[in-house]
């Protein structure tokens, strides 16, 4: 028999918004690994805001408004909003009930900025480590460390020289009066008064442009979007962009993020931001670490700071004047190292086709740092379903 294409028309719904989530769902154990995390944050919001004035939105819901959007790619803030109108699982989540209102785009833009600073993505990170089924889970003793560019929101006509500013002009005598340009600039403003100034050109918002024969380089230019970006290139024979660094440290046993950051693109910051994220990791540590690197950290002062910090250096050899030798090689640890090391690039991998880190929206480093942090998080809960079920 053939139904009706009719339209039921109903005013009430009396099916809760618990039940119409499926009780396998990943994101069951996902939002109850965050709720709990945040619950043990409490007291650092409390310290973020004042008792009285107006009441900004919960951080909780914001927080996990934004793991929302990174864990189903929702490409902007504004379409997140759009999205929360219809999305019951989205409601679900964040904490709205069906008839909630939803936040101003921009409310929650400001909102956002207030509240996830690089600090405080960190502190979200940790929390969700710290969580009593996620911590057995984490390798205390075997870590490995990585980059990977992140293309800035800048584009390269931006790439501009920058101003060169010129010194004033102190030959002349301070006290001796100069030319009479009295009536020079009398007739001006008559002449201005009577005739009207001319427009200029209106520009093409993108013009054509030939960089062939032009050396342009971070010493002597500088984007006009984001004058944070540095133009950099990862590896011979590809092409420089506009562009951070974004590192990350892993634990080997099950291929979770620990620790991440996100710098000016540099020849050495990776080596920089690796020591800062194992000490920030395991800071006095008394035992002996294992670090599994690739080859671009296969340096002299590199893996000398690391044995100065009781850390291994579990890094990949160059094939001329490496700095690891046999000393460290010839141990099967090393070789597990080097096995494991490559899972990082798993990590990477999501943040940029799933997170939106193939190219930030964010401008200045302390944006796109607290950003790339919070992605890192989003990657280790997308894998907690499948490990906790194990």
């Amino acid at each position: 028999m053939r139904g009706t294409d009719e339209t039921s028309g109903s005013l009430f719904s009396y099916v809760d918004l618990e039940e119409r989530i499926p009780a396998r769902h990943p994101l069951r154990k996902i939002r109850q690994v965050v709720n709990e995390a945040l619950a043990s944050l409490d007291a650092e919001f409390e310290a973020l805001y004042t008792d009285f004035g107006r009441p900004s939105i919960a951080p909780e819901r914001l927080i996990r408004a934004s793991l929302i959007q990174i864990l189903f790619s929702v490409r902007s803030e504004r379409q997140l909003m759009e999205q929360m109108q219809y999305n019951l699982m989205f409601r679900w989540f964040v904490g709205l009930g069906i008839d909630d209102p939803v936040w101003v785009p921009t409310v929650f833009t400001k909102n956002r900025d207030r509240l996830l600073s690089t600090e405080m993505s960190r502190k979200v990170m940790t929390a969700i480590l710290a969580h009593r089924e996620v911590a057995p889970l984490l390798s205390d003793e075997h870590f490995s460390v990585d980059g990977t560019l992140v293309k800035a929101w800048a584009s390269m006509k931006s790439f501009q020289p920058k101003p060169v500013s010129t010194p004033p002009d102190d030959e002349g005598p301070g006290d001796l009066p100069g030319p009479d340009t009295t009536s020079n600039n009398q007739a001006e403003q008559t002449q201005s008064e009577t005739t009207p100034m001319p427009r200029p050109a209106r520009q093409n918002r993108n013009a054509e442009v030939d960089f062939r024969g032009e050396r342009r380089s971070n010493a002597t230019h500088a984007s006009t979007t984001d004058p944070e970006a540095r133009l950099y290139k990862k590896s011979p024979g590809t092409g420089a962009m506009l562009c951070f660094i974004g590192h990350a440290l892993m634990e080997n046993r099950n291929g979770l993020i620990v620790q991440g950051d996100l710098t000016q693109a540099d020849g050495h910051a990776e080596r920089r931001a690796a020591l800062d994220m194992i000490h920030r990791h395991s800071p006095g540590s008394t035992r002996r670490l294992t670090l599994g690197a690739d080859k671009g950290f296969d340096a002299a002062e590199f893996v000398a700071d690391l044995r100065q910090a009781c850390v291994t250096p579990h890094v990949a050899q160059k094939s001329r004047h490496s700095v690891i030798d046999g000393r460290t090689t010839r141990h099967e640890g090393y070789v597990l190292s080097i096995k494991h090391r490559k899972r990082i690039e798993e990590a990477f991998g999501w943040a940029k086709t799933v997170g939106g880190m193939v190219q930030t929206v964010y401008r200045g480093v302390e944006r796109v740092r607290s950003r790339f942090i919070l992605t890192m998080a989003a990657n280790n809960l997308a894998r907690l379903p499948r490990l906790l079920t194990a």
